[in-house]
């Protein structure tokens, strides 16, 4: 069974974070700048304090009719993450996104803050699984 490890070993070690005063408009910069749709929130010792994604944006500061600008993420930001461990299983990840209905895990070890696993880091993760299992299946069959 993969695991998580084996997954972020597949990744870039970079992980997107800011702290929890920032306003959501930064946040977003950040986000467009990096190119991603999920941004960490940690304090000054570098705890995982929540994740802040585009569906909090739409549905927290859009729908409600706040202002970027003036909103500080620690107000819209999901706190206390559902997170992973680096011995999870990827099936245990998939599991926990269909259930909870989220595309992101930041992945914790001992306290601190691993990675970041999305959904499409999973989906990318099995394919390329699954062309291994069938390049050694083939290998096999023909030898």
């Amino acid at each position: 069974m993969k695991t998580v490890q084996q997954l972020l070993s597949t990744k870039s070690k970079e992980i997107f974070a800011v702290t929890a005063a920032i306003s959501v408009l930064d946040a977003l910069k950040v986000m467009m700048e990096k190119n991603i749709s999920a941004l960490l929130i940690m304090d000054q010792d570098q705890h995982l304090l929540g994740i802040f994604t585009e569906r909090d944006y739409a549905r927290k500061i859009i729908l409600h009719g706040k202002s970027s600008l003036d909103t500080q993420i620690s107000e819209v930001m999901t706190a206390n993450p559902v997170t992973v461990k680096v011995t999870d299983s990827i099936e245990d990840c998939m599991m926990r996104m269909t259930e909870m209905h989220i595309r992101h895990l930041p992945a914790v070890e001992n306290g601190k803050l691993i990675g970041m696993v999305s959904i499409g880091d999973v989906v990318k993760f099995i394919i390329e699984d699954q062309k291994h299992t069938i390049n050694a299946l083939e290998s096999y069959i023909n030898s």
